[in-house]
C-alpha cells in the first residue's frame, strides 16, 4: 500500500476529489458526466470536519449525532435524481447536514433553479452556510437560489414548493405525508425508509398525481426524528 496512498494524500484537494470520482465510476456508482462534474467541482474535502478522510468512500460522523454520507451513497442519490436536477428546476434536501449535497444540487439546478436544504440541528445549518460560502456553489448562496434553513425537515419547506427533486438524508419509518404532498407531478423523491432495516426508495410521482414507488438498495442512515430525540445521548 505504502508509497501511492502517501503519495495521494499530499495531492491537492482537487485532484483527490477527482480520484474519487473515479473509483466511483469504475464501481459503477456514478454512471453519467452530469454527476461526475458535480462531484467534482463541489470538493467534500470543504464539507467534512476532518479534511483528509473526505475522500474515503465512507460515512463520517458531523456531531449532534448526525453524520455525512459515503461518497457512494451522494452519488447513487445524484444518479436516482439527475434528470430532476435540471436547470431551473426546485430541489429540495432533508436533513442537509453539511450542506454537501445541497450544493451539489444547487449547482446542477444553476442561478435560475432552488435548491433549499432543511436541517433541524442549527448548529449544523450555521457550519454548513460557511463551508458551501468556501466552495464552488457560494456565488449560488449569494445570489439567493441556493438556501439553508433551520427546519423539521418532516415538515418540507412549502415556501418553494413543488419540488421537481426530493432527497431525505435520515431514515423514516414512513414517507411524511408532506413531502408527498411538496412533490410536482412528474416529479422524483429518494428517502430511506424503515427502522433498523432500511431501503432505499424512489418514490415517483406521475403526472395525474399518483404514486409508484420501488426499493433501489439496502441502507443504514440515521433515523429521520426530532431534534430532541437525536441529541439524547449527544
Amino acid at each position: 500500500m505504502g508509497h501511492r496512498d502517501e503519495h495521494f494524500w499530499t495531492r491537492g484537494s482537487a485532484d483527490k476529489s477527482n480520484v474519487l470520482v473515479e473509483q466511483l465510476k469504475q464501481y459503477g456508482v456514478i454512471k453519467t458526466k452530469k454527476v461526475a462534474e458535480v462531484m467534482e467541482i463541489i470538493d467534500r474535502g470543504l464539507f467534512v470536519p476532518d479534511g483528509n478522510s473526505a475522500y474515503i468512500d465512507s460515512p463520517m460522523p458531523i456531531g449532534y449525532n448526525a453524520t455525512i454520507s459515503a461518497p457512494h451513497m451522494h452519488g447513487t442519490c445524484l444518479e436516482l435524481l439527475k434528470e430532476h436536477l435540471q436547470p431551473g428546476m426546485h430541489a429540495l434536501d432533508v436533513g442537509s447536514g453539511t450542506g454537501y449535497l445541497t450544493a451539489c444540487f444547487a449547482m446542477m439546478v444553476g442561478p435560475q433553479g432552488r435548491a433549499v436544504g432543511v436541517e433541524h440541528i442549527p448548529e449544523l445549518v450555521a457550519s454548513s452556510i460557511e463551508n458551501v460560502k468556501r466552495s464552488a456553489a457560494a456565488s449560488l448562496l449569494n445570489g439567493g437560489s441556493l438556501s439553508l434553513h433551520v427546519a423539521d425537515g418532516r415538515q418540507g419547506w412549502p415556501e418553494q414548493a413543488p419540488y421537481d427533486a426530493i432527497h431525505v438524508g435520515a431514515a423514516a419509518a414512513e414517507i411524511p405525508q408532506p413531502l408527498l404532498d411538496q412533490l410536482k407531478a412528474g416529479g422524483r423523491m429518494v428517502i430511506p425508509v424503515g427502522s433498523f432495516f432500511q431501503d432505499l426508495q424512489v418514490v415517483d410521482k406521475k403526472l395525474d398525481g399518483s404514486i409508484s414507488i420501488r426499493s433501489e438498495t439496502s441502507v443504514r442512515y440515521v433515523p429521520l426524528t426530532s431534534r430532541e430525540a437525536q441529541l439524547q445521548g449527544f
